[in-house]
């Protein structure tokens, strides 16, 4: 009834649409990959920062100091006190600057800075107040590849330079929120240290210890470690000592330097990888790194609360207005460590009027 080319020629057409609706599924994503020149210019400002830092130290402005000059309660007008860098890693708009303001409200602007990441591939409505020029030159980002990461450097490298004073450094995104006020958080990080040293002139950064979760008996760990190849980190990273964790943190200043001067663990942790389901590079350089360096310098957890409970696709549980109420909020700032978490995600944009109706009188009341 129909000759075969005919027949063929049919199919083929009609299999067109089929295979344009089935190629994401069935071939990997291209992830964007980082160029020569854009690892250059990071590399440039990286030696920048650690340069200026470098000077500092000689100058002994912080490398030395006792605990007592960077309490809250001090009273000599000569001591500065240290500041935290709030650096916001975004690909979309701010939609809970409205919310950030009132957390910063009143705060002296000597106690923190503010560094903006954002993808220059998106348009984003820049917001004003406090955020208005505090974007930082950027470059392009995509979830679950080595961008973050560099995106990351780059926050911590601008801001090290930006301000000698800057001493922890909060890595966040556009769907975080606060928990706790300005007041709250500077206290909690900078008069309750976690650990004492027994030296006669302690290093801040051995007293104040960095945030960060490092977890290393997930169940997944072996398919995230082989993700670009079950040789491929080897043999800078063997398996015994890859971890994972939360890509969000807060970096004390010997750990933000040690991020920008890390060549070695970088080279593996930038390549492609084989299984993208399973490579979260952002979720593994930064736990392994100080792991590896420096394990007693950090708490092994994180500040920032997310909630996996029924995750998709990577993606944690994301909060909407109905969630939304004061209970939710005690809720998020219990946690088994030694302090209650201070910032927590994920919650969609339309959550801002909500929140905005209770900041005053249950987030920032602690």
């Amino acid at each position: 009834m129909f000759n075969t080319p005919f027949v063929l020629s049919f199919a083929l057409l009609l299999s067109f649409p089929l295979l344009f609706l089935l190629a994401p599924r069935i071939l990997p994503p291209k992830h964007v990959q980082i160029s020569l020149p854009d690892e250059l210019d990071d590399l440039a400002l990286f030696r920048r920062a650690s340069l200026a830092s470098l000077h500092l130290a000689n100058d002994n402005h912080y490398s030395r100091l006792p605990r007592h000059h960077i309490r809250l309660g001090s009273t000599n007008p000569s001591l500065a006190k240290p500041k935290i860098a709030f650096l916001f890693l975004t690909n979309s708009d701010l939609h809970f600057a409205p919310l950030w303001e009132k957390f910063f409200a009143n705060r002296s602007s000597n106690l923190y800075n503010i560094y903006i990441h954002a993808d220059p591939s998106v348009k984003i409505n820049p917001p004003g107040g406090v955020f208005e020029g505090r974007f930082i030159p950027a470059k392009k980002t995509e979830r679950a590849s080595p961008t973050l990461i560099a995106a990351a450097r780059r926050l911590l490298a601008t801001a090290l330079l930006d301000d000698p004073l800057n001493f922890y450094f909060a890595l966040i995104s556009q769907h975080c929120i606060p928990l706790h006020s300005f007041d709250f958080v500077y206290h909690s990080l900078f008069t309750k240290p976690l650990s004492e040293s027994s030296d006669s002139a302690p290093t801040l950064s051995r007293i104040y210890r960095s945030y960060i979760e490092i977890l290393s008996d997930e169940p997944q760990l072996w398919d995230r470690y082989v993700a670009r190849g079950e040789d491929a980190m080897h043999p800078e990273v063997p398996f015994d000592r890859f971890r994972i964790g939360s890509q969000f943190f807060i970096l004390n200043r010997e750990h933000a330097l040690l991020v920008i001067r890390e060549r070695r663990l970088w080279r593996k942790f930038r390549l492609p990888c084989l299984n993208v389901h399973s490579c979260y590079p952002e979720e593994h350089y930064f736990p392994t790194l100080l792991s590896m360096e420096d394990p007693g310098g950090a708490t092994h957890y994180t500040l920032t609360r997310v909630n996996w409970t029924g995750s998709t696709d990577g993606h944690p549980h994301t909060y909407r207005p109905v969630e939304v109420w004061p209970q939710l909020i005690q809720e998020l700032r219990v946690s088994n460590s030694t302090y209650s978490f201070m910032f927590a995600r994920k919650f969609s944009p339309d959550c801002l009027t909500p929140l905005l109706d209770m900041a005053e009188k249950v987030i920032f009341r602690d």
